[in-house]
Parts: C-alpha cells; structure tokens; sequence
C-alpha cells in the first residue's frame, strides 16, 4: 500500500511596506526536522485509521507546530498533491494551504523538529531541497498573486 501524508503549507501576510508589492509581505512556514537529514518542510504526517486528510493535515500541523485549526483560515481552491518513493514505496503527500489568522501566533514545535522559519518565496525555496516541494511553494505564491 502505498504511504500517504497530509499537511498544511502555512503562510501569513506582513504588513507591506508602501513601496513594496502585495507578494513580497508572504512568508511561508518550514520546521526542520529533528531527524534524518534535517530536511525543512511544511507540517505534514500520516493519515491515521479513520481520519480524512483534511483531518490529518490540521492534526499534523497541530502536533508539529503547535496551531489549532482556529488560528488558520483554510485558503479555498488549492491542493497539491505530490507522488514520490521513500525507500522504494511509492508516496503520496496532499497539501492544502492555509493562512495564519494573527501573523504574530507562537509557533510551539514538537520533538520531531528542531527548527522552524517564516521565510518569503526566494529563502524557502533554498530551504525546500527537493524540486517538487520547490515548485510547489512557486506554485502557491502564483495563486496567491493572482488573487490579490
């Protein structure tokens, strides 16, 4: 059977500086793991016996980074999901994106990250080392831009 996961990419909006563009106020959220190769990702885990993935997304992202489901406004319109192999066995992770309501909320790690930061597109980019992850942090900014 193939793996699946479920997560969140989380962004929140600064406060734009009057010359800068909409877009460039955007930060996304990426916790290192605290295992492996201590790759940064968005918060994401496996699907529990029972849950959807919309329940798994929220529930990860309420372990891993400490935000209840409240606190974030699920954005309508957008799912990505994403198929690689983890050691051989194919995987499937389905993101949906979320904004945090309060840009100042406390981000409240667990045990199996390290690290987290808000970082705009260009800076999570770099931090995202595989290309899908890479596109699909593009990808969600485009949408983003294009609804204003």
């Amino acid at each position: 059977m193939a793996l699946r996961a479920c997560g969140l990419i989380i962004y929140r909006r600064l406060q734009p500086a009057p010359s800068s563009k909409v877009t460039d106020s955007i930060e996304y959220l990426l916790l290192q793991t605290s295992y492996g190769t201590h790759h940064w990702t968005p918060p994401k885990g496996h699907v529990d016996p029972g849950e959807d993935d919309l329940q798994t997304a929220f529930r990860e992202t309420q372990e891993e980074a400490g935000l209840q489901a409240s606190q974030l406004t699920l954005i309508e319109g957008y799912k990505k999901e994403l198929h690689y192999p983890v050691r051989g066995k194919p995987k499937t992770v389905v993101y949906w994106l979320a904004e945090m309501k309060d840009c100042n909320t406390e981000i409240k790690l667990s045990e199996e990250h390290q690290a987290f930061q808000w970082l705009k597109l260009e800076d999570a980019c770099k931090f995202a080392e595989y290309e899908d992850m890479r596109a699909t942090l593009k990808e969600v900014h485009q949408f983003l831009c294009s609804k204003g």
